[in-house]
């Protein structure tokens, strides 16, 4: 049997500063996470906006609720499923130079959580523009026509 010696201190030393890189990096992701939730939203709404007077006048010749935000829900997720696709493949590629340039990650390596978080991305994506393009919608559905010049 081999005995191991370390010093305790320096071990405790080392557990506190990874503590508190994880928190600043979750701090960090939440952050870039909402700037990213902002950017998603506002250029949804955008892009509806442009077609505000199309929607409206599909409202006012008869077509349904669900009708008119069909479409732009459908865009909205096929937008999500691209832009999460792009998402996972620039995350695997910084995995892959990462571990070029430390090659010890390797080991650290899940398949299983990998995957998970490339479906998770594109999942997320997905949420977030589909949300966003039916809120924009039906926000303008409950516009009057009068307030659609603005």
């Amino acid at each position: 049997m081999k005995e191991v010696v370390y010093q305790k201190d320096m071990i405790n030393s080392l557990n506190k500063n990874t503590k508190a890189i994880a928190f600043f990096i979750l701090i960090f992701s939440g952050a870039l996470l909402l700037v990213a939730i902002a950017l998603i939203n506002n250029t949804i709404r955008l892009s509806i906006y442009s077609q505000r007077f199309l929607i409206r006048t599909m409202y006012l010749v008869g077509a349904t609720r669900s009708f008119i935000s069909k479409p732009f829900l459908l865009k909205g997720i096929r937008q999500g499923v691209i832009a999460g696709l792009i998402a996972g493949f620039l995350l695997a590629g910084f995995l892959l130079i990462s571990t070029r340039f430390i090659p010890d990650l390797l080991q650290l390596q899940d398949e299983n959580v990998l995957l998970m978080v490339f479906a998770g991305v594109i999942i997320i994506g997905i949420i977030i523009s589909g949300i966003s393009a039916l809120l924009a919608v039906m926000r303008y559905l409950r516009l009057k026509t009068s307030d659609l010049y603005f």
